[in-house]
């Protein structure tokens, strides 16, 4: 016997929007996309957040980088139904409401990391879930977590240094 798709599967198998909710930044949205819509797109275009980036849009870049129940993801693979009841925290949600800078934005400011900065909302992304996950991590470590982003303007010397400078930052803190 075949499974059957339920009728809201149905519906959206013939391009109808299906219901999610999302809470970005805090925020939370209820809204209704088409099934095929990226989350980069829904987060751009439906919830008004445009520091996500897309470059490559086949996620080989990292500029769409989010963080998606505090993991590192590639919102333009994602299809925006996938992250339906989950907390996405993008590039505007690491300032504090009073604009200061998240240390880490403040480490790559300190060490001059981003030229264009069309990349740094990856970077930053990333970089957030690396230290949350590893608050020391070797330089090593640091070039590994960062291999999946693209940046064509620095050559990767002052994106590590912005790294270290925030493992320094977020560590007097402590």
């Amino acid at each position: 016997m075949t499974n059957l798709p339920s009728s809201q599967s149905r519906s959206a198998l013939i391009g109808e929007s299906l219901e999610i909710s999302i809470s970005v930044n805090g925020a939370n949205h209820a809204l209704h996309v088409n099934p095929r819509r990226s989350l980069a797109d829904v987060i751009r275009e439906d919830v008004g957040l445009t520091g996500t980036h897309l470059g490559c849009e086949h996620g080989v870049c990292g500029a769409c980088t989010v963080l998606i129940d505090g993991e590192p993801s590639r919102s333009c693979l994602m299809l925006a139904v996938q992250a339906d009841n989950t907390e996405i925290t993008t590039i505007e949600g690491l300032a504090d409401a009073d604009g200061t800078m998240h240390p880490i934005q403040t480490a790559m400011h300190e060490a001059m990391s981003f030229q264009c900065a069309f990349c740094s909302p990856g970077f930053l992304m990333s970089t957030v879930a690396l230290l949350s996950d590893n608050p020391n991590p070797t330089e090593a470590e640091i070039r590994e977590e960062l291999s999946g982003n693209l940046c064509r303007c620095t050559g990767y010397e002052s994106i590590v240094k912005g790294v270290e400078t925030a493992v320094r930052l977020i560590g007097s803190k402590s």
